[in-house]
């Protein structure tokens, strides 16, 4: 999926090159800076994040929210009236995105909530207003709860024993967390940004034969970067 984003957002350059190159050259007269061509900023990222497949519920509604912008700037709606209805609709896609979060992560639901239960194996790591790190070089790892608020904490797992699956359950709320793994891990990102985000940068391949850390991730105004 990285694979596909890269090459999506290659073309989107090229594209916008071509469209200047032959602007310059008189063959074309394609005008780029067009009424409301800033929401095409929001529009284009959402559209790649789609089809990539990663997060796709907040993609998808702030790809409507790029669209209603951009008919809001041509003439076709109002922005008084889009301004009264903000909230309402912040609301009402938060909504959305917790009742279909379970529906689309069902299998990781149930490994999330089977790898909970034994609440004994989790070591905790706050930070609030403050920061927190943790580095498991040489030591076995079995799980952990990461909550920054208004801070940050970092887990470094590069160096870690990890025999079996496990979980890390990351909270960021306007604060931002960094997970370093392994590379001989299999890794399951369950996601819920909510004027947030996270990222996935790491570079494992799925193999049956390694365990698995499972991702469960709540961003809220804040990040959590995995890599």
């Amino acid at each position: 999926m990285k694979k596909i984003g890269s090459i999506l957002w290659g073309l989107v350059f090229i594209a916008i090159g071509l469209i200047f190159g032959l602007n310059a050259m008189g063959v074309t007269n394609i005008n780029i800076f067009f009424r409301g061509w800033w929401t095409l900023f929001i529009i284009v990222p959402s559209i790649i994040e789609f089809i990539k497949g990663e997060g796709r519920i907040w993609s998808f509604i702030w790809l409507v929210v790029g669209i209603v912008l951009l008919l809001c700037a041509q003439g076709f709606l109002s922005f008084n009236l889009i301004g009264k209805l903000i909230f309402p609709f912040i609301l009402v896609m938060i909504g959305i995105s917790i009742l279909f979060r379970d529906s689309i992560h069902k299998k990781v639901n149930g490994k999330i909530k089977e790898l909970n239960s034994n609440k004994d194996n989790l070591q905790e790591y706050c930070a609030t207003f403050g920061s927190q790190n943790a580095d498991f070089a040489g030591q076995e790892f079995k799980g952990a709860n990461l909550d920054a608020v208004f801070g940050s904490v970092e887990l470094r797992l590069e160096k870690a024993n990890i025999t079996k699956d496990t979980i890390i359950n990351a909270n960021a709320i306007f604060g931002g967390i960094e997970i370093t793994v392994p590379t001989k891990v299999n890794i399951k990102v369950k996601s819920t940004p909510i004027f947030g985000g996270t990222s996935n940068k790491a570079k494992n391949q799925y193999n049956e034969s390694l365990p698995t850390i499972y991702i469960n991730s709540n961003a809220i105004f804040g990040g959590v970067e995995i890599k």
